[in-house]
């Protein structure tokens, strides 16, 4: 099952694809959010929710949803992975770790599919990261590597975009990670009925079609497992929490000469069994 977060005339909702259109689980469940609906009612009762009813609405042309808004547009929690592929961390110049790099998002700083991302007036260095994000469905506490993928609710497609000037200015990374719609999460989620544990999954980035991140998941230094062990060491998962995986090797600056994401640009992160992330790059007005 796939979910998404939308606009549709002046309502923003969430729902689940069904073929060609959209069952609208929002307007059934007095207009929560996706992230607030999972923490109500369950991952479970959203996909029995969706297995009882058709499409409400097609997905695109003038009767479909307005805009794709960020998978989940109201997480209490988004943690990102730094440094999580090897050809990343040696490009970078990093030393090895024992553990995982941890950063945090501001639900605000996110836009969906097909929305601008902004290069604000403070920046001339905005880099694309092209990452796999994971939804959790079932929360918890100090979750156990091996009982890690049954609090997956499902896997989207994440740009982690950087202000590198900013992410520059301190040892701290948020500045460089938070500025409004710099970070795009979408099209939708591909839940654990498709995507099986144990599942390797690609990653591809682009930029106006030329290729500049490939990786795969089997490349990551902490799996999956090990990052929610790691996470919810430290505090409890939610479900609607989102956790970023990390970029592989490719950035913008680090390459020679840097290649930093400009207005009138596309930029397309696809996950091999998900789907692809597209957004246009704009300056901020």
């Amino acid at each position: 099952m796939r979910f998404l977060s939308f606009t549709r005339g002046a309502a923003a909702g969430f729902g689940a694809l069904a073929g060609d259109g959209v069952i609208d689980l929002s307007a059934r469940l007095g207009g929560l959010d996706f992230g607030e609906a999972l923490r109500v009612h369950g991952a479970d009762a959203l996909r029995d929710l969706a297995a009882r009813h058709a499409a409400d609405f097609p997905l695109a042309g003038a009767d479909g949803i307005g805009a794709y808004r960020p998978v989940v547009a109201d997480p209490r929690q988004i943690f990102c992975v730094g440094l999580n592929y090897h050809e990343h961390r040696v490009e970078a110049g990093r030393a090895e770790t024992a553990f995982p790099t941890i950063f945090l998002r501001l639900a605000g700083s996110q836009t969906g599919h097909g929305q601008p991302l902004v290069i604000p007036r403070e920046s001339e260095r905005f880099d694309y990261e092209g990452e796999i994000a994971i939804v959790i469905g079932r929360g918890g506490r100090r979750i156990a590597p091996g009982q890690a993928f049954s609090h997956i609710l499902g896997f989207s497609c994440y740009n982690d975009g950087s202000l590198r000037d900013w992410q520059a200015h301190t040892t701290q990374w948020a500045p460089g990670k938070n500025f409004p719609d710099t970070g795009a999460f979408g099209p939708w989620l591909a839940d654990t009925d498709e995507i099986r544990e144990g599942d390797v999954l690609t990653l591809e980035t682009r930029i106006n079609g030329e290729v500049l991140q490939q990786a795969d998941t089997s490349m990551l230094i902490f799996a999956i497992p090990e990052i929610i062990a790691y996470v919810s060491s430290f505090t409890a998962l939610l479900p609607g929490d989102v956790i970023v995986t990390g970029t592989p090797g490719g950035v913008g600056f680090k390459r020679q000469p840097p290649r930093f994401m400009r207005a009138g640009d596309v930029v397309e992160v696809e996950v091999g069994g998900i789907g692809t992330l597209s957004n246009p790059v704009r300056q901020e007005a």
